[in-house]
């Protein structure tokens, strides 16, 4: 009966046993765990020459409509629509019968007068005809000389020239067309394309800021770099020519608050066209102690703020809320929030959380980082 009862109460024993020494030594049962390994890029600020990406549109350098200065029948058009024109070049022949009949009246007129006028003159010196008399053909003839001189430009005129120089577009009207001085419609337009103006926007809060970079010494002038202008195409191709800023308009858009900057390149080729949407970037400046991270070991709280994480004094993790204002070559240009020296921890992230402690080891220089590593 005792042996019975011992043999059932043995197990029961022997498991309370087994609880205790568990208990005892909790140090003995789990396996030391040290801290994560890290990889870390120290900090250091460096001169990075500051730009800015900006969408824009490409106008002509030089945009002239072609206007008749006289009415009447066009007899002839005299270019190729499409085609490179040179200033003075007949574009239009308007029938010119009209103005050709009134300057012939005009100059019979002024040869008429011309003749009265040296009798005129002739007599006055012997007292012939009267001082009056005299000055009265003086005048008819001033007027007669104006009014030919009128006419002959008139019948100019129903020949059209070309303004100025440049590519003309298609004709807006055809060989019979009436045309009127003063119509709202022009005949044909001309552009010149080299150069050719490409016209950006800022914004007054961007241009104020960089002036207080500036003013600071947070910025230092690009020098002679700081007037040119890269430009890329809408599928992302560079163009080969650099450009140059002209100007900045003085007057603020106020339904959006920007201003328009103009830059000038050159277009022998005339790859670029009037009305392209273009890209340009314009050099702004020289941060002489910029901090640059990679883009990818940036990444945002719940608060929406930017974060970063970085090896603390005490050897754990600490996370950094930093401002990012802008990517430079490829790369978040931190202006707060990481200082030269930190150790920033660009590999094993997904590893780590903040207040643990970690083992940093150095990057390679080749090292791609990434929150994923």
């Amino acid at each position: 009966m005792h042996t019975s009862q011992s043999i059932k109460t043995l197990p029961v024993i022997l498991a309370l046993l087994g609880i205790a020494v568990t208990g005892c030594s909790p140090a003995q049962q789990e396996p030391a765990h040290g801290p994560t390994e890290v990889l870390v890029r120290k900090i250091e600020a460096r001169p990075a020459v500051l730009d800015t990406e900006l969408p824009g549109r490409t106008a002509a350098f030089t945009l002239a409509e072609v206007r008749p200065q006289v009415g009447g029948i066009v007899l002839k058009r005299l270019f190729e629509e499409g085609s490179d024109v040179k200033a003075g070049q007949p574009l239009y022949q308007i029938d010119p019968a009209t103005y050709r009949a009134t300057l012939d009246s005009a100059e019979a007129n002024l040869a008429a007068l011309n003749q009265k006028a040296e009798r005129y003159r002739q007599l006055s010196a012997v007292d012939a005809v009267s001082r009056q008399d005299y000055d009265d053909t003086m005048s008819l003839l001033k007027q007669a000389r104006a009014t030919a001189e009128t006419a002959r430009i008139n019948l100019n005129y129903a020949r059209v020239t070309a303004p100025v120089s440049g590519r003309i577009g298609k004709s807006n009207v055809t060989i019979g067309a009436l045309v009127t001085t003063g119509q709202a419609e022009p005949l044909a337009t001309i552009q010149r394309l080299d150069p050719i103006y490409v016209d950006v926007t800022r914004s007054t809060g961007e241009l104020l800021q960089l002036k207080r970079d500036l003013a600071s010494g947070a910025i230092k002038s690009a020098g002679a770099t700081a007037a040119r202008v890269k430009l890329m195409f809408e599928d992302g191709s560079a163009y080969s020519r650099e450009g140059k800023l002209e100007f900045s308009d003085v007057t603020v858009n106020p339904s959006t608050g920007s201003v328009t900057l103009r830059a000038v390149f050159p277009n022998p080729r005339h790859d670029l066209l009037p009305g392209m949407f273009v890209r340009a970037r314009l050099v702004e400046g020289v941060s002489e102690q910029a901090i640059l991270v990679p883009q990818n070991v940036i990444a945002r709280d719940s608060k929406g703020q930017a974060v970063a994480m970085v090896v603390g004094k005490d050897g754990k993790a600490e996370q950094r809320v930093v401002q990012t204002p802008r990517v430079v070559n490829g790369e978040w240009l931190v202006s707060a929030g990481l200082k030269p020296g930190d150790l920033l921890i660009v590999g094993g992230l997904q590893h780590i959380q903040p207040g643990m402690p970690v083992k940093a080891v150095p990057a390679p220089q080749d090292h791609a980082a990434g929150a994923g590593e």
